[in-house]
């Protein structure tokens, strides 16, 4: 299953009641590498008021892992509206900081909630987005007379070899999109190859 995921960090601004809202957006590998991200936004905006947030990790439409955090604002008001937006664009493996600098006048919960989940969607318009293929690794062992062909192969179905070890024969360690396997496996059987998923 193939999903789309931020190609490269995107920041949007948005300015409600002089309540100043900057949204960043980015791909994020697990919550270890949000939190490390989280820490830099924050020495990078130390005066400003609040850095709220949230991710979603893995395959959106049935995502692994979500979490939030309002830093300080009414519960419920920052976090989740950001994590809403999250949920409805579709995209996985990302993370989204909303930096606010307080403008003096109150927006009340219902405002808040609008504002952090304007700000969501204002970075999520600009946001460039990739897709993320689930890649398979496996190993071949072919003669070395066939080592080219498996090559040929592999470059049709957009594989990479990851590692090649030279013995008595060929190991071949790669890796190719799930969708890609069957047909790969198929010609490597007409070849007499031996093959094996990685667990």
């Amino acid at each position: 299953m193939s999903y789309p995921i931020p190609a490269e960090q995107a920041s949007a601004e948005i300015e409600i009641k002089k309540s100043r809202f900057i949204a960043y957006a980015k791909a994020i590998a697990d919550r270890a590498e949000g939190m490390a991200w989280l820490e830099s936004i924050k020495q990078q905006y130390p005066d400003a008021r609040h850095h709220c947030w949230a991710y979603l990790l893995g395959n959106p439409s049935c995502a692994a892992n979500a979490g939030m955090g309002d830093d300080g604002e009414p519960s419920g008001t920052a976090g989740k509206p950001i994590l809403n937006v999250l949920n409805h664009k579709g995209v996985g493996d990302i993370m989204i900081i909303v930096v606010r600098y307080f403008g003096g006048i109150k927006l009340g919960a219902g405002g808040l909630t609008r504002a952090y989940g304007q700000a969501a969607q204002a970075v999520m318009e600009v946001l460039p987005v990739k897709e993320q293929i689930d890649l398979v690794q496996m190993t071949i062992i072919c003669d070395f007379s066939q080592e080219q062909q498996i090559r040929h192969l592999l470059a049709l179905q957009e594989g990479v070899i990851d590692d090649v070890v030279y013995s008595q024969s060929v190991q071949l360690k790669v890796s190719l999109a799930l969708e890609a396997i069957d047909e790969l496996q198929a010609s490597l059987r007409a070849m007499g190859c031996e093959f094996a998923e990685a667990d």
